[in-house]
């Protein structure tokens, strides 16, 4: 089992910045692949960004591409999301996910994951 556990959320305003972390605990190493999701109200959850256990090679939605930037801490069972440049469309809960030995390219596939957090709300305002 694993337990992930997001922080860094919170209220910012357009073209700001925040630091999404994703804690892991339980059966961890670097054989998961982590992926970033999000979901807005009304919205079905979506791929925002990922890397994979292989190479650490990272992939991103097209909507965050340059803007935002995955990456993982192996040593300390952590991941994060840093987000840049927000725009209110960003407003949404976001998830970490987690799962053993997921091929690079089932990465975006949210039923592929295994392992979730909770989830932490990012709002962005005009």
């Amino acid at each position: 089992q694993v337990q992930l556990v997001e922080s860094g959320g919170g209220l910012v305003q357009a073209g700001g910045s925040l630091r999404l972390s994703c804690a892991a605990s339980g059966r961890t190493g670097s054989s998961y692949a982590i992926g970033w999701f999000r979901q807005a109200p009304g919205k079905e959850r979506e791929f925002v960004a990922a890397i994979g256990w292989i190479a650490g090679r990272t992939y991103y939605a097209d909507s965050v591409k340059g803007r935002f930037t995955i990456s993982r801490d192996n040593a300390k069972n952590t991941a994060s999301l840093q987000m840049t440049n927000l725009k209110p469309e960003d407003t949404a809960v976001y998830y970490c996910a987690a799962d053993f030995r997921l091929p690079d390219s089932r990465l975006a596939q949210k039923g592929r994951y295994e392992y979730w957090g909770q989830g932490t709300q990012v709002t962005v305002s005009s």
